[in-house]
């Protein structure tokens, strides 16, 4: 069976913030309509409290979730490849979609900074989402 599923990669230095929160939004807003991965190129040991706190308060659980390795398979698995500031450590490959969202680093931020940082890649992820799934809306 062959999926036909899109599939998304979100990549920053330390998959422990922006990818991790990217992830869980587009996981929670698109369900399994998407199949949806994140790493990092320099993976911390455990994602951002303020991360987890941030979406914890918005109902989106990632305390489970641990930073990991970025590798050139998961990449050319993935149909679309955002990047968050993780400069040229993703590798390339011709046919897929790249985008590279400027976000603000929550590391070593307070849950008050990450919030808007949250927000502004719920909103990302729900364009992300409409460009992917024509016609369905998201949440």
């Amino acid at each position: 069976m062959t999926n036909d599923r899109p599939s998304v990669m979100f990549v920053c230095v330390h998959n422990a913030g922006r990818s991790q929160m990217a992830a869980a939004w587009l996981r929670h807003l698109a369900g399994d309509a998407i199949e949806v991965r994140s790493s990092g190129s320099a993976p911390a040991d455990q994602v951002n409290p303020a991360a987890v706190e941030a979406m914890a308060e918005v109902g989106v659980d990632i305390s489970d979730q641990r930073p990991r390795i970025l590798t050139t398979e998961a990449v050319q698995d993935s149909d679309v490849v955002i990047t968050m500031g993780c400069g040229d450590a993703c590798p390339v490959f011709p046919g897929k979609r790249y985008e590279d969202w400027v976000l603000e680093d929550p590391a070593g931020k307070g849950v008050e900074s990450v919030r808007p940082i949250r927000d502004e890649i719920k909103a990302r992820v729900e364009e992300l989402i409409a460009s992917l799934l024509p016609g369905r809306v998201a949440g």
